[in-house]
This record gives C-alpha cells, structure tokens and sequence, in this order.
C-alpha cells in the first residue's frame, strides 16, 4: 500500500499541532534556562553575601563581645571591691554608732556621780 500524496499532506497536517506543541516546549525549555541561570546568579550572591557575614561576626563581632566580656569581668571586680569598702564602711558605723551609745552612758554616769558628790 503505497501513501498518496493526499495521505502524506493528511498526515502534515496532523503532525503539524504536535510540532507547534515541540516547539512551545522548546521556547518553555529556553525561558527555565535563562530563568536558572538568574537564580545561579542570585545564589552566588547570596553566597558572597553570606561569606561576607561571617567573616564579619568572626572578625569584628565575636572580637567585640570578647573584648566587652573581659572589660565586664573588669567592672565586675571593681564592683567587688567596692561593695567590701561599702561593708567595711558599714561596720565602722556600727561600731561608732556602739561607741557613742557607750560614751552617753559613760557621760551619764559620770554626771550622776558628779551630783552625789557636789
């Protein structure tokens, strides 16, 4: 059975939507190509972006908050130091507070015998 050229142009004409639909798909690949390479651009951006942070929080970050940490345990010291004098200072009010309490007695006293001899 040999095709006639009826035949051949019937079978064109039906393999012509499938061609049309091969290079829609062709046209779509393109656009996913381009549109991949946008997003390889972007990631390698992304990825300078991301070294760049961290170079930074290991450079200048974590070097400052070291540097505040040891000046902090500095200040924490000082503070120690100061809250003994504090204590310190507390206590010798207390004792002068016990002393001037003993000295009124002590003048009292003194006062009573003074008016028993006069």
């Amino acid at each position: 059975m040999a095709l006639t050229t009826e035949d051949l142009q019937a079978i064109a004409g039906l393999l012509q939507p499938i061609k049309d639909d091969i290079q829609d798909l062709k046209d779509d690949m393109q656009v996913m190509k381009d549109d991949m390479q946008v997003m390889k651009d972007d990631m390698q951006e992304l990825n300078r972006r991301v070294k760049k942070v961290e170079l930074t929080l290991e450079n200048e970050t974590n070097k400052n908050i070291q540097l505040l940490a040891e000046n902090h345990i500095n200040l924490v010291d000082k503070l120690n130091q100061a809250i003994k004098v504090q204590d310190k200072s507390i206590l010798y009010e207390v004792q002068v507070s016990g002393l001037k309490f003993k000295l009124e007695n002590l003048e009292r006293e003194v006062m009573e015998i003074k008016k028993k001899l006069a």
